[in-house]
């Protein structure tokens, strides 16, 4: 909050600081630990690590509710909560609204009779998605059961959630595209009917559009109506402690965090979010927020944490980045803080298997920022600084692991795409936990992620990381990729150019990420014994359907290839009504949690998020 010239409080959009402020309370409070992200050298992307602190005698700033985190759970809730009568305040780590929604292809998958499947004739209700959401029998072709180890409680929440909150969105003006919900974008989302629906395109990249993605419009209609409901935000601050009234025991009581501007390259101004009405002005390298009824974790998940991730799945090193993580870091820090002061994790089966989601092949190479098509329009190119270059026709190159060596068929994306309504049709139909269901189906899995990820020559302890991987193209695979090489098109240390493979494997050896030496017989093999491939018409190695194209006119290219990690299918243990819970399985007072930092569920994407967004909204409305 700024101050005038005799050091009175101003006043922010008719909020003033006495307003917000309230000295009270005693206790303990415990902090998140410290997070190691895989892009953050930058200091807005690492959750602090303080010491065991009392709760503060006098607080920053005080609100009824206190949301962490303005993505699709915290921006759904605080509209709901704030139409409820509750004096709400949003912290956002970020210079601007939206977290990973946002950057999110703005496909929703919510069922159970929304309004648009009750128009397009499509049946659906709660039950049937509930006994979908948790029928044992689907299998994907991969060999995941995809609803096995789903928290029940949780399922029926969302399955009883799910229309209502959609129905919600439409009236509060959400631009959903007005068709039949479908199966685009859908995995994980139940077998009975089509549930996906859609937000309309927004167009290019833009300071309104940061990502240039569907999420756009869809948060930001919810962020407007969040502000014309009174809705508070406070930016550029990135949530470190939760405060309890005891260590482990007593109602949560307030958070602390940390100032995170986002000052762009060349610049020393923090970049300013789209929409500037209701926003919370502080000057403060951290601030304590007292929440008088509730504390709402809505921090996106724990995908760009390396250490934490690595619980569910060890082979995730550092060099796997974090899809979208450029806009919205998924930390951790919701479930750390949570952690400290009594809460449990759940659900882990979900996210140690091999989910469809989970990780990404991606066609963008050249930078680690590969999941999105950054632009040059964006407000924070100038953070990223490259685009990538694409390849639409992996006819046109191969991908080597840190050894120099193919290790599986590049046509193949990764995980097989998850079930939804008529993946069985194929099999001789659905039939609801049906043990013949796990028998249909033709068992193929797409091992790329798995292959990419194992041991190899370059493998050494401690952590026998699988490395990097590589793009290898030549110079007139570049040219059916039409690809045009600008300074801002790929990385240096990520993209390479050389006459000769063997000039190039050097190269590679130079990347920081490159632990491994390729020696550079090795990669000159590797191509050569691709090129038979091509000559014989059949790839002996990876059964890469009939190779086209040879590796063989320079300059040679090598552009860094390495998939991205996504989704978040563990988090917090929550109980049907959202609220976290100990290891004991007892309510921690005041504490709600959705979306990805929240376990038990397996779904992909939005619609588990304002499920419980909605419901959580409504909880805390009536508190």
């Amino acid at each position: 909050m700024s101050k005038t010239k005799n050091g009175k409080d101003k006043k922010a959009d008719g909020i003033s600081r006495r307003n917000f402020v309230k000295g009270i309370g005693v206790g303990t409070a415990v902090a998140a630990g410290a997070a190691l992200i895989p892009f953050a050298s930058e200091a807005e992307a690492v959750v602090s690590q303080a010491d065991a602190a009392s709760i503060p005698k006098k607080w920053d700033l005080s609100a009824d509710i206190v949301i962490i985190g303005s993505g699709a759970v915290g921006m759904l809730s605080a509209i709901l909560a704030a139409e409820g009568g509750q004096d709400v305040l949003v912290v956002e780590c970020n210079y601007d609204i939206g977290g990973h929604a946002i950057t999110s292809g703005g496909n929703v998958p919510l069922g159970g009779g929304t309004a648009f499947q009750k128009k397009y004739g499509i049946k659906d209700d709660p039950e049937t998605l509930f006994k979908d959401l948790t029928d044992w029998s689907v299998v994907e072709v991969g060999g995941a059961a995809e609803y096995r180890y789903n928290d029940r409680a949780i399922q029926r929440a969302i399955a009883d959630n799910s229309a209502p909150a959609f129905d919600y969105m439409l009236a509060q003006g959400v631009r959903f595209v007005d068709k039949a919900p479908d199966n685009s974008g859908a995995h994980a989302v139940g077998i009975s009917a089509k549930r996906e629906h859609h937000t309309v395109w927004d167009g290019g990249q833009s300071l309104e559009a940061p990502a240039g993605a569907n999420g756009t419009p869809l948060m930001r209609d919810l962020e407007a109506s969040a502000r014309k409901k009174g809705v508070k935000f406070l930016l550029n601050y990135h949530m470190d402690v939760i405060f309890r009234e005891k260590p482990l025991s007593g109602k949560v009581v307030g958070i602390k965090a940390g100032y995170t501007p986002t000052i762009l390259p060349g610049t020393s101004t923090p970049l300013k979010s789209f929409r500037s009405e209701g926003n919370v002005e502080m000057s403060q390298k951290s601030v304590t927020v007292r929440a008088k009824k509730a504390v709402i974790i809505g921090t996106g998940g724990s995908t760009g944490n390396i250490n934490f991730r690595r619980m569910f799945d060890s082979r995730l090193t550092e060099e796997y980045p974090l899809a979208g993580g450029e806009y919205s870091p998924q930390d951790a820090s919701g479930e750390l803080a949570a952690m400290a002061v009594g809460a449990s994790l759940w659900g882990t089966a979900n996210h140690t298997l091999d989910r469809n989601g989970y990780l990404r092949k991606r066609p963008i190479v050249g930078t680690r920022t590969n999941y999105i098509a950054w632009s040059p329009d964006s407000p924070i190119f100038p953070k990223i600084k490259y685009t990538g270059l694409r390849i639409r026709n992996w006819q046109n190159a191969i991908i080597v692991n840190q050894a120099g060596k193919r290790f599986y068929n590049e046509m193949e994306d990764g995980y097989p795409n998850g079930t939804h309504e008529g993946f069985y049709d194929k099999f001789g139909g659905y039939v609801h936990a049906d043990w013949r269901n796990t028998r249909k189906i033709n068992y193929a899995p797409m091992n790329y992620i798995d292959a990419a990820l194992a041991i190899n020559e370059g493998s050494v302890g401690p952590d026998y990381s699988a490395g990097p991987q590589w793009a290898i193209i030549d110079s007139e695979g570049a040219k059916r990729e039409r690809w045009k090489i600008e300074p801002h098109s790929a990385d240096p240390t990520l993209f390479f150019k050389a006459d000769t493979l063997a000039e190039l494997a050097g190269m590679l050896n130079a990347c920081p990420w490159q632990k491994y030496k390729i020696p550079a017989k090795v990669l000159e093999d590797t191509v050569k014994r691709y090129n038979s491939f091509v000559d014989k018409g059949a790839d002996a190695d990876f059964d890469k359907p009939k190779p086209l194209y040879k590796i063989e006119k320079g300059p040679f290219y090598a552009a860094w290839a390495t998939f991205a990690v996504h989704d978040t299918y563990a988090g917090l243990r929550i109980n049907s009504d959202c609220q976290v819970m100990d290891m004991q399985g007892q309510t921690i007072p005041g504490l709600y949690c959705g979306g990805e930092s929240a376990g038990g569920s397996s779904q992909h994407g939005l619609g588990r998020c304002f499920a419980q967004a909605y419901l959580i909204g409504k909880n805390v409305a009536k508190l």
